[in-house]
């Protein structure tokens, strides 16, 4: 079970958790897929290759489309990261609830990071571009720390930097790599119901609750 305000630090997934970026992902992906001369992938498939990183999210893409030698992995990624850095928040937008989730916290004064593995260089201008940048006191990005989620670095790195310890920091998150790595740091985890499951149920994402949003797990904490 979740205590009630025990909680100095709140961490949050980036895609999925807080933004729904699907819509941009995905028309990134097919703009590669066009240009590599492959057939477009319907945007509800493109939603389960998201959460491990745009490389995953690539090498599932061309796996699906007749697959690929590495050279031809590494040109998908090239395209497709070309193709992202020019509308990488045309469509992308917060989930209902996060905003007002986030200025809750912020007003209870309880620490905020925001850690993805999306590289740093996608990560930034998104959250500047719809407006959450300020409010986090660390980013981490997939590629600030030697490794991502899963693995428990990311979290601890975050935790570390808004002078909170693992047990005393909530992650909020909406895939299986949220909850195995707060598992690793030792941090208690919720996920919310919507977001890039991979297929999976949430029953078998296995965290310590669901909350329909932001808001709600903003309220556990104060």
């Amino acid at each position: 079970m979740i205590a009630a305000k025990r909680y100095r630090a709140a961490l949050f997934d980036l895609d999925g958790t807080l933004l729904d970026t699907a819509p941009d992902l995905a028309r990134s992906a097919n703009r590669m897929l066009a240009e590599l001369g492959r057939p477009a992938l319907p945007e509800s498939e493109i939603r389960d290759y998201i959460g491990k990183g745009i490389a995953n999210l690539v090498r599932q893409c061309v796996e699906s489309t007749g697959g690929g030698s590495d050279g031809e992995h590494q040109r998908a990624l090239e395209v497709f990261e070309r193709h992202y850095a020019g509308g990488i928040a045309n469509a992308s937008h917060p989930y209902p609830g996060v905003v007002a989730g986030l200025e809750a916290l912020a007003r209870a004064g309880i620490a905020m990071g925001c850690v993805t593995n999306k590289a740093g260089r996608f990560t930034e201008p998104l959250l500047e571009r719809t407006g959450l940048r300020g409010y986090f006191g660390v980013v981490v990005s997939g590629d600030t720390v030697a490794r991502k989620k899963p693995h428990a670095d990311p979290l601890l790195y975050a935790a570390d930097r808004l002078g909170a310890a693992p047990g005393e920091t909530l992650m909020v998150g909406d895939s299986l790599n949220d909850v195995l790595s707060a598992r690793a740091a030792g941090c208690p985890v919720v996920v919310v119901p919507y977001g890039y499951r991979e297929g999976l149920s949430l029953a078998e994402l296995g965290a310590d609750a669901v909350v329909d949003t932001v808001e709600d797990a903003a309220r556990m904490m104060v």
